[in-house]
């Protein structure tokens, strides 16, 4: 069956970063776009990053474009969230998901299957 195991979360303090990857097994990895959301508590699921099927096109979420990187590494069937100058309000669990096609999509309808989270804590 399908998984998605997401790891790298953390505390850390505001300003700083981490690198949160998202290991897939049981699907033909290269073959499907992944993206990255996050839910903060009390609040809805939201979208933060998306990459193709070949890593060639990425699309972010306003809060956290020019601060967080999305990259794959189909031949290790991961993907990666590298954040920086991270903030307080980036505080949240963070899922990562597999989606249906082979093109990125900020819309969490499109993605079939999704990992169980890792939780990312900023302190100010």
């Amino acid at each position: 069956q399908v998984q998605l195991v997401e790891s790298g979360g953390g505390l850390v303090q505001a300003g700083g970063s981490l690198r949160l990857s998202c290991a897939a097994s049981g699907l033909t990895f290269s073959n499907f776009a992944m993206g990255w959301f996050r839910q903060a508590p009390g609040k809805e699921r939201e979208f933060v990053a998306t990459i193709d099927w070949r890593g060639g096109g990425t699309t972010y979420a306003e809060s956290v474009k020019g601060r967080f990187t999305i990259s794959r590494a189909n031949a290790k069937n991961t993907v990666y969230l590298q954040m920086n100058s991270l903030k307080p309000e980036d505080t949240a669990v963070y899922y990562c998901a597999s989606n249906r096609d082979t093109r990125a999509s900020e819309a969490s309808a499109t993605y079939n299957y999704w990992g169980q989270g890792t939780q990312v804590t900023v302190s100010s």
